[in-house]
């Protein structure tokens, strides 16, 4: 990871004395040497306030919180290395769960922001040309389309998030090369906004016209949690693929649970925390935060299905499971962001946004206004709904493979190893940006893109299995 400054031993440097000094009211702004702390070090001091932070407002400490995040305020920055980054997105994730308890305070400071859907898909492109874990979700959800559907004359994909008409067009001049002509080709693109669909149908369109392949834009005006899965119109004879890429986690927000509470970071933790030594953030929490933290059962990802049993996902993925696909792609944030405690999911967020900004870190340049639109518009406002929102409004809900696993089998679904040959592509594709960073796993038949190694997201074959 790229620095600008030099990195020494924490032991030798003022923030050994940190452990003496506790957060209380008295305290007020930090002492003038923080300042003058170097990189890691700063790191280090920074998460130790955001998880005593954390800890606060998870309690109801909020004279203590406030002293944290007036700290933090004072050493992250939007603009800086990568924690001061990770800090100041983290630290106004905590101050909005804060303001959310006088709802009238927090909607009034919110009732000018304008979040539009179309913003929302800009930033998403912005982080499709600068990262490419979407790129390869793409390329192997093609890939594995184009091998179940060898030789169909009539083939139907269902895009449960029709934004990003690239991946298609990809697919569109793949089928126009094949050595028994292209299928006839139906896309049924669903999503909320009238205006996004019309303008995947155009390009699209366009496009197959271009290549002379038989094709029909079906487009579906809905939220997923909404969507009437009988009204997709599968027509008999139709080869029928289903893409889902990064969509079935939002649908966990229908079915909101109270689940018991987990044991918080404790003071000796953070004292250890303090004698880290690791040049990059995510090794830093890979290698130590959780230790000397106590998860709570459902936030392992070894724990039962049934700690986090959703009937909206289960009915939904009965429904697909229905309409018979041939093959269905699943791609995910490969981590649990969906923990019944707020420390449970700060951890998992720091573990899942490190490596992200630190990808950032590595390949763009700080001054680069599209990464900084990618960190505040994109990754800050999913910090934001995983640590501030609870019940319905908390739609980043993000769980690991084995839960997918369990849920698409209960559904009814068989498993579909990836071939080696959407393996090999995707490898190609990563080492075209010349950055060792990105790497790609095969586990088991399912495809893990990772940064370093920290496995981000997931992608799974599936199909319907109703007479196997």
């Amino acid at each position: 990871m790229a620095q600008d400054e030099g990195s020494s031993s924490v032991t030798s440097s003022p923030l050994q004395f940190f452990s003496l000094v506790s957060l209380s009211p008295n305290l007020g702004s930090p002492y003038p040497w923080l300042r003058e702390l170097k990189s890691e070090e700063r790191g280090l001091y920074l998460i130790h306030l955001l998880l005593s932070c954390a800890n606060h407002v998870a309690s109801g400490s909020l004279e203590n919180a406030n002293i944290a995040l007036e700290q933090i305020s004072d050493l992250a920055s939007p603009e800086g290395d990568t924690m001061q980054r990770i800090a100041a997105y983290f630290t106004e994730a905590l101050a909005d769960r804060i303001l959310k308890a006088w709802p009238g305070l927090h909607k009034a400071l919110n009732s000018t922001r304008i979040s539009p859907v179309s913003e929302r898909i800009i930033v998403r492109k912005l982080f499709f040309d600068l990262c490419p874990f979407l790129k390869v979700a793409y390329l192997i959800t093609n890939q594995a389309i184009i091998e179940a559907i060898e030789g169909e004359k009539m083939v139907h994909i269902i895009d449960l998030n029709s934004a990003e008409p690239a991946q298609w067009i990809a697919l569109l001049q793949v089928l126009s090369a094949r050595p028994e002509g292209p299928p006839h080709l139906r896309i049924t693109g669903i999503h909320e906004q009238k205006e996004v669909l019309e303008q995947t149908a155009l390009r699209l369109t366009e496009e197959a016209e271009k290549l002379d392949i038989p094709f029909q834009f079906n487009p579906v005006v809905s939220k997923l949690e909404h969507l009437d899965v009988e009204s997709l119109r599968v027509k008999t004879g139709e080869a029928l693929a289903i893409s889902s890429v990064l969509q079935l986690h939002s649908l966990l927000a229908s079915d909101e649970q109270i689940r018991k509470k987990s044991p918080s970071v404790n003071s000796v933790h953070l004292q250890r925390v303090l004698h880290m030594n690791q040049s990059s953030v995510g090794e830093l929490l890979d290698k130590d935060l959780t230790n000397g933290y106590t998860r709570s059962p459902d936030s392992a990802s070894s724990s039962p299905l049934s700690g986090t049993a959703s009937p909206k996902i289960e009915s939904f993925l009965t429904a697909l499971w229905g309409l018979s696909p041939k093959i269905m792609l699943v791609t995910e944030q490969e981590s649990n962001h969906n923990g019944s405690t707020l420390m449970d999911r700060l951890l998992e967020a720091l573990y899942f946004y490190a490596s992200l900004f630190d990808c950032l870190e590595s390949t763009v340049s700080r001054a680069s206004m599209d990464r900084m639109k990618v960190e505040k518009m994109l990754f800050g406002e999913e910090i934001k709904n995983i640590i501030a929102c609870e019940g319905s409004e908390r739609k980043e809900r993000h769980e690991k493979l084995d839960k997918w696993i369990q849920r698409l089998d209960l559904a009814g679904f068989g498993r579909m190893p990836l071939s080696y040959y959407a393996l090999l592509q995707a490898k190609r594709l990563l080492q075209s940006y010349n950055c060792d960073g990105y790497k790609i796993k095969e586990e088991n038949g399912y495809l893990v893109i990772c940064w370093q190694d920290r496995a981000l997201f997931s992608v799974s074959a599936w199909k319907c299995s109703r007479f196997d």
